[in-house]
């Protein structure tokens, strides 16, 4: 089986089209979709049989090869903002360790990367 790329799929319309190494792109419709999945989204891999239709490479069988992205709720700018600046609170007192040489205890730094990927997380949800 082929393993190609979401060119794109639109949720609304129940299709899209996926990158096929060597052929043409392949249509992808919504029936073809493992079950629970809804969505698919640009530049996940996925494996899938298909067949030459009316207009071109159709996909027949579809399976995800990268997991299914999830929508989390972001936080609240406001609460976010917050984190920041507690986040800078806590790295100008790491920074002058970090400049002579020596890296933090173990758990003051465990607490900044916690902190650092909460709020890279919501930067980037």
């Amino acid at each position: 089986m082929p393993v190609g790329k979401v060119k794109w799929f639109d949720v609304d319309k129940g299709f899209g089209f996926a990158s096929n190494p060597g052929d043409d792109d392949v249509y992808i419709h919504r029936d073809v979709l493992p079950p629970g999945v809804e969505e698919l989204h640009k530049g996940q891999r996925v494996e899938f049989d298909f067949a030459s239709g009316r207009r071109g490479p159709q996909a027949l069988r579809l399976r995800l090869i990268d997991p299914p992205h999830t929508r989390r709720k972001r936080r609240p700018a406001s609460e976010l903002s917050s984190m920041v600046l507690d986040l800078i609170s806590l790295l100008d007192g790491v920074q002058p360790g970090l400049a002579a040489g020596r890296y933090p205890d173990r758990k003051t730094g465990r607490q900044v990367a916690q902190i650092l990927r909460a709020v890279a997380d919501d930067l980037d949800a």
